[in-house]
C-alpha cells in the first residue's frame, strides 16, 4: 500500500475508484489509488486430511456448471482436483486464480468478477473448458493440454507439448477418468 503496510489478502474486486480486499475476518474497502500493487503469494495450504472430500463441498456448484455448460461433472472435478487441489483461494507462481486457476485475461473472457468465489470460478472455468473441447473437436487430451500449457502451445506442436508438468497433467486426468469409468462399469454389473 502506499503507506507502506502490507496485508494479506485472500482475494479482492475492482469496483470503480475503490477496491475491496477480502481479509481474514473479512472484507476491507480502500481507495483504488491507495493501492500499489497485488503480489499474489506461491504458497499453499497443506493438503487436506485423506478423509475430507472437498469435491462434495463444492459438488452442487460442479452439478450447476456441468448442466448449464454440457461439460462431465467427473472431469471437471478432476481439472479442480489437479488445478488447485479444491483450494478456492490458490493463487500460482503464474498468477492463476481459485479452484480452475484461471488467469485473469481467462477470468475477464469469461466475465468472472471474483475469481476467488467457487461458484463464479467453477462456471468461468466450465465454460472455458467447453470452449477448448470444441475447438479440439471433443479431444480430450488436447483439451487438457490447452487447459494447462494454453492452446497456442498445443497449436504451436500440434499436440500435447512436450513440457513434462503439461503431459503428466492430461495423464494424471485422463487416467483418473478412466479408472472412474471402470469402477463405475463393475458396480453397475
Amino acid at each position: 500500500m502506499r503507506s507502506g503496510g502490507r496485508l494479506h489478502v485472500t482475494g479482492y474486486e475492482v469496483d470503480g475508484d475503490r477496491v475491496k480486499l477480502s481479509i481474514a475476518g473479512g472484507v476491507a474497502e480502500i481507495a483504488a489509488s491507495d493501492l500499489i500493487s497485488v503480489e499474489p503469494e506461491d504458497v499453499f495450504p497443506a493438503p487436506p486430511a485423506a478423509n475430507v472430500d472437498f469435491g462434495l463441498r463444492y459438488a452442487k456448484l460442479i452439478h450447476a456448471a456441468a448442466e448449464k455448460h454440457g461439460v462431465d461433472e467427473k472431469l471437471i472435478t478432476q481439472v479442480i482436483a489437479a488445478e488447485s487441489n479444491f483450494d478456492a483461494k490458490a493463487v500460482s507462481r503464474k498468477r492463476a486464480l481459485g479452484l480452475m486457476q484461471l488467469l485473469p485475461q481467462t477470468a475477464l473472457r469469461y466475465a468472472v468478477k471474483n475469481v476467488f468465489d467457487p461458484g463464479q470460478n467453477i462456471d468461468g472455468g466450465t465454460h472455458y473448458l467447453k470452449d477448448l473441447l470444441a475447438r479440439y473437436r471433443g479431444n480430450l487430451r488436447l483439451a487438457l493440454a490447452a487447459y494447462n500449457a494454453g492452446p497456442e502451445m498445443v497449436d504451436r506442436y500440434g499436440g500435447v507439448p512436450p513440457f513434462p508438468e503439461t503431459q503428466n497433467y492430461v495423464r494424471e486426468i485422463t487416467s483418473k477418468l478412466a479408472a472412474a469409468t471402470v469402477a463405475t462399469a463393475i458396480s453397475i454389473r
